[in-house]
């Protein structure tokens, strides 16, 4: 199960140096981990430019110092967020013009050091570009081999569809696959995760969509909420608390009893065994979080215990 999990590289190069990023990439490819996410982007807001490509750039140094690599190895990035002026974000989020996505699959391709990528995505709506030109523009990457599949993260559910639609009329390559947060907990009713975009929650309509298109997948961002299940010094922000919460809680924690590990695996464990096709993206600063993310993935639970969690809210 080790290929359902995404190791996120997000603060690579900023929060997390050169040394320890290598050493979890390596770490991550020695037991057998396939996928990396990263975004051309990352991380503007932690490097004193005010922009990104940190992340893409140890990645490709690390890819170009670790010969045969590649190989072994998917990468996912993304455009659309990178903010033009420093400071200034998202009032000058770079979009997703057809000039930009050519030009941010262009830099994302240079930073890496790489011909391809196997996984890209349209970062978060633009709500000036027409879903036309992103469509084509996107299509014609594909079409150029410098893409594999594509994905939008962060849409409102009619968007992915109309985008869809859009992509199934001109007869071009369409999304495949939404990169949303999810998790075992939920906010209260009425608010949002403060860790996401407007329409960046997995909801009941999303989860509806994806199970009437089996062609499509989802890729779950901080799905243990930034190490707030297990550490008592990341206390749950205060849309977390009511009475839903508590209740998840207590089945997480008698499931961990049960299987003698801990709430991140088992929430790891309810996301990737369920129904909907989930990879979860794990973003860690120490290889010991990351050898605790595969013992997650590689978690079965049973059915009574899947039930419980299911129906603790």
């Amino acid at each position: 199960m080790v290929e359902k999990l995404a190791l996120g590289a997000m603060l690579f190069g900023t929060a997390t140096d050169e040394r320890r990023s290598f050493e979890i990439l390596d770490r991550f490819v020695d037991a057998g981990g396939v996928w990396i996410d990263t975004a051309n982007c990352y991380s503007f807001w932690e490097d004193a430019s005010g922009f990104g490509g940190q992340s893409e750039a140890v990645l490709g140094r690390w890819l170009a110092s670790r010969p045969g690599v590649r190989d072994r190895v998917r990468i996912s990035t993304k455009v659309g967020c990178e903010p033009t002026e420093a400071g200034r974000f998202p009032e000058t989020a770079e979009g997703l013009s057809a000039g930009v996505v050519k030009n941010g699959v262009e830099g994302s391709l240079r930073r890496l050091g790489t011909d391809h990528v196997e996984l890209y995505w349209a970062h978060k709506p633009d709500p000036v570009t027409p879903l036309e030109e992103t469509v084509a523009a996107f299509d014609e990457l594909v079409s150029a081999g410098v893409v594999g599949r594509l994905g939008c993260s962060n849409y409102p559910v009619w968007q992915v569809e109309r985008a869809r639609q859009i992509a199934r009329a001109d007869g071009r390559v369409g999304y495949t696959a939404v990169q949303q947060h999810h998790t075992y907990l939920q906010p209260r009713p009425g608010t949002r995760p403060t860790v996401v975009h407007r329409f960046g929650a997995v909801s009941d309509e999303v989860i509806h969509y994806l199970e009437h298109h089996p062609d499509m997948a989802l890729w779950s961002y901080t799905p243990l909420l930034s190490g707030r299940y297990t550490r008592a010094d990341k206390p749950l922000p205060a849309e977390y608390d009511h009475p839903g919460t508590t209740n998840r809680l207590a089945v997480l924690d008698e499931v961990a009893a049960e299987t003698g590990t801990n709430r991140n695996q088992v929430v790891l464990a309810w996301l990737t065994g369920g129904s909907t096709d989930v990879t979860p993206i794990v973003g860690v600063s120490r290889v010991e979080q990351l050898d605790d993310a595969f013992a997650g993935v590689s978690l079965d639970l049973t059915a009574d215990q899947r039930r419980r969690l299911d129906e603790a809210a």
